[in-house]
């Protein structure tokens, strides 16, 4: 905790040192209308899940759609605005809790609704929100990788008034989980969040970040990203994240299937990710450990995608004294003529993994993933997406299973 504390300090006194470079967003805005936009994204997506082990398999398919709408903000010193978004997501065929519930009588949803809003105000370069929000921070990052997003209400103020640094603080005391309708589904008291990111220059960033999750958590995170650019077209970059939390005594979080049945409440986890790119090519090399008594537990009020770390596919390789390793490659089809295409590929073996009475469990992820964007005419930004993950664990650790998520998502712009 003292070195987070002497890092925050020196990229205050960094930041204080850099000139002030930014004009005033709020000295010249183009008004509440005219800077306003609507849009709408259709989703539709078919995960299948075919468990072993005598797991029974989970299959569904849904068509999503979700409504944003962006207003300016108000000519003035203080500039007021307002954001909206609407949620629809209609069960075609199967379902499991993260997209389409069970109802009391034993059936699954057949559709889900939410609307929400927040109003904003801007002041120089800094605003503040109030409302139904979507936040991307490391210890607190909202989760869209299903069908509707998940969402939090409370109040986040960001604020860039130095070139290349970025401030945010926040305390939200609502979370709506994706395959729920109700504002305040995942029953959370309240997370008050605190940190900032600095851009020294083009190659080089750092973050810090801090949250205190009521009677569940405290976090802290720290990110260091450096590239170095090497001849044409090739770049060698290094991705450093790291998470320190402290679960509070007999708490979900701390009982849970993290802790594995092993005492103790809280655990470091890091991941370091060296990744080269030549041209269309990107070969990434990464380390990740946990060196806690229970695993990084997430989701407990901080968003299903509050883990910033390498090896997070469909295993995030963070249980219980877990050491894993990624090799994977990347390819962007785009020098072969075929501009949109990319492909990934990752394997990740993830051993010494600590379970009730062993100490040495594993598992490991062969991960695929295809995308293609259309780039022109009628389907233009039409998005089609295949994932898929063959997972297997030993020591009766875990459960086998193949998955394939499918995505098509096309978005249209309405202002």
């Amino acid at each position: 905790m003292q070195v987070m504390k002497w890092s925050a300090l020196a990229l205050a006194v960094t930041a204080c040192t850099t000139q002030l470079a930014f004009a005033s967003a709020q000295s010249e805005p183009k008004g509440f209308v005219e800077d306003s936009s609507l849009n709408v994204l259709l989703r539709n997506t078919y995960w299948n899940r075919d468990y072993n082990k005598g797991v029974d398999d989970v299959k569904t398919w849904g068509q999503g759609f979700i409504g944003t709408f962006e207003s300016g903000f108000t000519q003035g010193t203080v500039g007021f605005g307002v954001d909206a978004f609407g949620l629809l997501g209609v069960k075609l065929d199967g379902g499991q809790d993260d997209m389409f519930r069970l109802k009391s009588n034993g059936h699954r949803q057949d559709d889900l609704s939410q609307a929400g809003a927040a109003v904003k105000a801007r002041f120089s370069n800094t605003v503040i929100k109030y409302g139904n929000q979507f936040p991307e921070l490391p210890v607190l990052a909202y989760d869209d990788s299903r069908l509707l997003p998940q969402s939090f209400t409370g109040t986040l103020v960001t604020s860039s008034e130095i070139e290349g640094l970025e401030l945010n603080a926040g305390r939200f005391t609502q979370d709506s989980p994706m395959a729920s309708p109700a504002r305040d589904g995942g029953n959370l008291k309240s997370i008050n969040v605190l940190g900032g990111s600095y851009q020294f220059n083009e190659n080089l960033s750092v973050a810090l970040y801090a949250s205190d999750i009521d009677d569940v958590a405290k976090k802290q995170y720290a990110n260091v990203n450096y590239t170095i650019p090497l001849a044409a077209e090739q770049s060698l970059n290094f991705d450093f994240n790291i998470y320190r939390t402290k679960y509070e005594n007999d708490t979900t979080a701390s009982d849970s299937f993290f802790k594995n049945g092993i005492e103790g409440d809280k655990n470091t986890v890091f991941s370091l990710a060296g990744k080269y790119t030549a041209g269309s090519h990107a070969f990434i090399l990464a380390y990740q450990q946990n060196s806690g008594d229970v695993g990084y537990a997430y989701d407990i009020g901080d968003g299903g995608s509050a883990i910033y770390l390498a090896n997070s596919y469909y295993s995030d390789f963070n249980n219980a004294k877990e050491k894993s390793v990624q090799a994977s490659y990347e390819l962007d089809f785009a020098e072969y003529g075929v501009p949109g295409l990319s492909w990934k590929t990752a394997y990740v073996y993830g051993y010494d993994i600590k379970v009730l009475n062993e100490s040495d469990a594993k598992e490991r992820e062969f991960f695929n993933q295809v995308k293609y964007v259309f780039q022109n005419g009628p389907a233009k930004d039409l998005a089609l997406k295949a994932r898929n993950s063959i997972y297997r664990t030993d020591n009766n650790f875990g459960t086998d299973l193949n998955e394939w998520r499918l995505f098509i998502e096309y978005p249209l712009s309405i202002l």
